[in-house]
């Protein structure tokens, strides 16, 4: 346990900010789990409606400092390229 005042302080920030990187990570994940799943599904229409929420949430999550810049755009490009894939079979 933490003694000094400011340390007490700074386990309420770290916390709190933990839950918010957890809900913007949740939000993320799960767009990316569907829009694999849509691709695995060879639905074109639904991968690529998910595939914008995805792309979406990962820019937000680079906004907010949760992702680096170039980790959201190889996630985002590899979900593009697997979805361009499934369009031209």
């Amino acid at each position: 346990m933490p003694i000094k005042k400011s340390a007490k302080k700074y386990i309420g920030v770290s916390s709190r900010k933990t839950l918010k990187n957890k809900n913007i990570k949740g939000v993320y994940r799960n767009a990316m789990k569907k829009t694999r799943e849509a691709i695995s599904e060879k639905n074109i229409k639904k991968a690529t409606e998910h595939f914008k929420k995805a792309a979406k949430a990962l820019d937000k999550a680079a906004q907010k400092k949760v992702l680096k810049k170039n980790t959201v755009a190889r996630y985002k490009s590899r979900l593009n390229k697997s979805l361009k894939d499934i369009s031209k079979k």
